[in-house]
């Protein structure tokens, strides 16, 4: 089990990440390692209390973002 991470409500910024890039969220799953429906589910959710901080630094990697870039503070 990876640590969680309690950041109060946040969102993840992949569906735009990777429209920049052209890439299907199948492929930000293949190219990063996180696993589809972790990836999907991230994409998908308007605002997360809890989030996997090995899959963010994975994903964050991937697009060549920094983390703050790709997380979304919406509240603390």
């Amino acid at each position: 089990m990876h640590q969680l991470s309690n950041m109060g409500l946040v969102r993840l910024r992949i569906r735009e990440l990777a429209q920049e890039k052209g890439w299907t969220l199948k492929e930000v799953s293949e190219r990063s390692g996180v696993i589809y429906s972790t990836v999907r589910s991230y994409a998908r959710r308007r605002a997360m209390t809890t989030v996997d901080f090995t899959a963010i630094h994975k994903l964050a990697r991937t697009f060549e973002v920094t983390i703050e870039d790709l997380v979304e503070i919406l509240e603390e």
